[in-house]
């Protein structure tokens, strides 16, 4: 049974409309962009729906200059198509595109797990562990899947602390451009069918060992699994593959 909140179709808020910002251009475009970002990823912004100037100013009580400017950050994050003198729309996502992000994310997480294995130090590892057993805790649960992949998202953001910054930047990027609806009806999918939380068990033995390798293993085995899971569910939805897409564009 798919445990995801029910998302609302064609609105910026989940419930109400969005609270102004407060005005400082580049961080408040920013502001702008991240919850725009995040409703993108949980599906309350669909493909296809028109983010117009004039309806985030409205929105977000800020002007054009910054209205622009966070489209243009969604754009790069491809999240977003901007059509001049129109505005932009959310853009759709093809299976083959999703498929290759997991397979970035799981290169980038498994880098994370490995160097936090070999870098850090016993009180962080413990600090590591016990955030694994609370995510193991709510899987066991049955917790929604949304607190999950928080939980999941926290582990490998705080790993990723001991990579390098160029590595941090990747990660951080990789991330901006996720879109995490699929992950929460996947892990909701399968809730009772033990998930990726196999895998969770093997990267926290990993950990306690300092085995590196193992534990780098066991954290892209995570990513896999979703991937496999996200791109059948896609699939069988209807999401077209990328050639066919582009075959059906006039």
């Amino acid at each position: 049974m798919d445990k995801t909140k029910n998302h609302g179709a064609g609105r910026l808020g989940t419930s109400e409309v969005a609270e102004p910002v407060s005005l400082g251009s580049v961080p408040v475009a920013n502001a702008v962009a991240r919850s725009l970002r995040e409703r993108i990823q949980n599906n309350d912004l669909q493909p296809g729906e028109w983010l117009r100037e004039a309806r985030l100013c409205r929105e977000f009580g800020v002007g054009r200059s910054v209205a622009r400017r966070a489209l243009r950050i969604l754009g790069e994050d491809g999240l977003v198509d901007i059509e001049e003198n129109r505005g932009a729309r959310v853009s759709a996502t093809t299976v083959e595109e999703v498929f290759d992000l997991y397979e970035i994310r799981a290169a980038l997480y498994g880098l994370a797990v490995r160097v936090a294995c070999m870098r850090a130090s016993d009180a962080e590892i413990a600090n590591y562990l016990a955030d694994i057993d609370q995510l193991l805790e709510a899987a066991g649960e049955e917790q929604p899947a949304e607190r999950i992949i928080a939980l999941s998202e926290k582990i490998f953001s705080a790993m990723a602390g001991h990579a390098s910054a160029d590595a941090q930047k990747m990660i951080a990027s990789v991330r901006r451009k996720t879109r995490f609806h699929y992950s929460y009806v996947a892990l909701a999918i399968n809730a009772q069918d033990g998930g990726p939380y196999e895998h969770w068990r093997k990267v926290r033995a990993a950990l306690v060992a300092r085995d590196a390798e193992q534990a780098s293993q066991s954290a892209r085995n995570i990513l896999y699994f979703m991937q496999g899971e996200v791109a059948r569910i896609m699939l069988s939805r209807g999401s077209r593959p990328l050639a066919a897409s582009a075959a059906a564009r006039p």
